[in-house]
């Protein structure tokens, strides 16, 4: 593992007890942060933010009273919040757009767009006084390239990629950074929720030839929350295993 300083830094990670976000969380611990778990698995967060000498929260991150607690609490018990990584999300049914449940459809909506929006806004005065933050979205290829039967997740996806854009370009002209990145499949509770067609769909359109590891993830991750990231803003880090055309 290369070194990547985060002495110091507190960073929330929403969707921090499973997949993605665990792996975040590890490592920004392993890196000298203080990992915030927020998880609508109050219990798995509590454990996990307990195991990494951080905290947490049981937070559904559609619920904005829910995150303006968390929030406050993480205020309270650490006095600053330095990064966030919006992690939380769910791929939702795989069906055609003809049979998408309008219910389904606000539901993954919610979490992956909604969500990540939601944590961002609470997030963005306390850094704005400090004049200083790193925000990373976790968005999708899926998010650049759609995929066929999940045009939920996929558009949420998008639409994260666009609210990174724009907040970025609100924020460029203070010590905030905000970017997401772009993974292709990884083996994580979220495969768990695809058809083998879908997962097979999306293995074999990788040049790597195989899904991307959760660490690797973590591993840019980590940089963009860095004070090394301090020029790049605004902007979309690919980890497709070279699917991505743009």
């Amino acid at each position: 593992m290369n070194s990547i300083d985060l002495r110091g830094r507190v960073v929330v990670v929403t969707g921090g007890a499973r997949g993605i976000g665990h792996a975040v969380a590890e490592r920004v611990a392993a890196s000298g942060g203080r990992p915030v778990i927020w998880d609508v698995d109050g219990a798995a967060a509590a454990r996990i933010g307990a195991s990494l000498d951080g905290s947490s929260a049981s937070v559904d991150v559609c619920d904005a009273e829910q995150i303006a607690t968390a929030t406050t609490a993480a205020l309270e018990t650490h006095g600053r919040i330095d990064g966030l990584v919006c992690s939380a999300g769910i791929a939702g049914p795989v069906v055609p757009v003809a049979d998408y449940a309008p219910d389904d459809w606000r539901r993954v909506l919610e979490v992956n767009l909604t969500g990540t929006f939601l944590s961002c806004r609470a997030v963005i005065p306390h850094m704005k006084a400090r004049d200083f933050g790193r925000i990373v979205n976790i968005a999708s290829i899926a998010g650049k390239e759609g995929n066929p039967n999940l045009s939920a997740y996929s558009a949420a996806k998008a639409g994260v990629i666009g609210l990174t854009k724009s907040l970025g370009k609100e924020l460029a002209e203070s010590g905030i950074g905000v970017n997401c990145i772009t993974p292709c499949t990884a083996d994580t509770p979220l495969l768990q929720q695809l058809t083998p067609e879908i997962i097979e769909y999306m293995r074999v359109r990788i040049p790597r030839g195989r899904f991307v590891e959760i660490e690797e993830i973590a591993a840019m991750v980590a940089w963009l929350l860095s004070a090394d990231n301090s020029f790049t803003t605004a902007a979309v880090f690919d980890l497709s295993g070279g699917r991505a055309t743009y």
